[in-house]
């Protein structure tokens, strides 16, 4: 590691970071950065990003100079027990003072093995990596709303195990991490959680690196002429989707980190007041200029033609798996976000104010990918 340990006999902040150069991390990590000095990070990236990542922190340091030479990186991967550093793991741990984990697979179609092998048993050898640490102040985790999997009614913040079924191997295996972590939690390690909902674009930017979510609508719409076609799941339209954008997600989590009194907290990064899926269509028609032919049908039908009929995923976008959040029967409670957000200038824009420069950069970045791994 090229920097030093400590000055005039005083810890400096020594910041452990999985995810670079993943959609949250790269911009999370400047943030928590620029908040010291004397602040460095270290990142765990794997073989095959690692030149990814170099440019990433080359593009760093000429944009912000003030970071530059504070940010390093050791090659490992989360799913082996010593996270890939072999005899170095005890060095590396010696002097990190917090550590970020935003490292997982974010896809609704992961394979059960695949989602256990990153999303569980990664969470669980960085949680050894924490107990390696012995100057550790916090461990920020970064979950997801979703390990609500379909709980009915309102999912609250304290809650987690409420025997709720899942929608797919990715909510169940980021559920099975999360109650890794307040296990450990409960021995001692002091933790953060965070639970983003559904992470579209920058709201002043439009700026994603990967088209999910609600973005298979609004490529299909863009796809097509004035009036588009568009499947209506019965008893669907009064669901709710809760959609919110990067930047809020990044300043919440930057801020709420700092914060001392939030160690033990788990903070829902949700939209009090989300969009029915009808309401969302319906934006999102009007930011492209289309008009929606909405055809009903039942999810059964819609999910057995995506899975069966040659080209209809790929043409509209849509993963099977999607369905199921088209009447996604949960609320989000978010009253610990909204209580320590408060004062911070920092809250959730309406989908209304920013929709069109989430369409601006679709019509501008056809390339983007439909799926990413953070």
């Amino acid at each position: 590691a090229p920097f030093p340990s400590r000055i005039s006999g005083k810890p400096l902040s020594r910041i452990f970071f999985t995810g670079i150069p993943g959609f949250l991390g790269s911009e999370l990590l400047p943030r928590i950065l620029s908040r010291s000095d004397d602040a460095t990070a270290i990142c765990l990236v794997q073989s095959h990003f690692a030149d990814r990542a170099r440019r990433w922190v080359e593009e760093l340091e000429l944009s912000e100079p003030m970071l530059r030479g504070r940010v390093s990186f050791v090659e490992g991967d989360i799913t082996r027990a010593d996270l890939g550093l072999g005899a170095s793991l005890r060095r590396v741990a010696s002097d990190v003072t917090s550590i970020f984990h935003l490292a997982a697979i974010y896809d609704l179609g992961v394979r059960r093995e695949v989602g256990m092998r990153v999303n569980l048993y990664g969470t669980r050898h960085l949680l050894e990596f924490a107990s390696a640490c012995p100057v550790l102040e916090r461990l920020h985790y970064v979950s997801t709303c979703y390990v609500s999997g379909r709980h009915p009614g309102i999912f609250a913040e304290a809650d987690l195990e409420r025997g709720q079924a899942f929608n797919n191997y990715y909510e169940e295996t980021k559920y099975l991490a999360e109650v890794e972590v307040r296990a450990a939690a409960r021995d001692g390690v002091p933790v953060t959680t965070y639970r983003p909902a559904i992470v579209v674009g920058d709201s002043r930017t439009g700026e994603t690196q990967k088209y999910d979510g609600p973005y298979p609508l609004i490529r299909w719409m863009l796809r097509n002429r004035r009036r588009v076609p568009m499947p209506e799941m019965q008893g669907a339209a009064e669901s709710r989707i809760n959609l919110v954008p990067r930047d809020f997600v990044i300043e919440a989590i930057a801020y709420l980190s700092a914060l001392p009194h939030t160690t033990g907290r788990t903070y829902q990064l949700a939209d009090p007041d989300p969009l029915t899926v009808s309401e969302a269509v319906t934006t999102i028609a009007e930011a492209t200029g289309r008009e929606v032919l909405r055809i009903p049908v039942r999810k059964s039908i819609a999910r057995r033609a995506l899975r069966t009929v040659p080209g209809l995923a790929r043409l509209t976008g849509i993963q099977p798996e999607a369905l199921d959040y088209f009447d996604h029967p949960t609320h989000y409670s978010v009253q610990h976000a909204t209580t320590d957000l408060q004062g911070s200038g920092i809250s959730v824009p309406p989908f209304r104010d920013y929709v069109d420069r989430l369409v601006a950069f679709v019509r501008a970045h056809p390339e983007v990918a439909t799926g990413h791994l953070a």
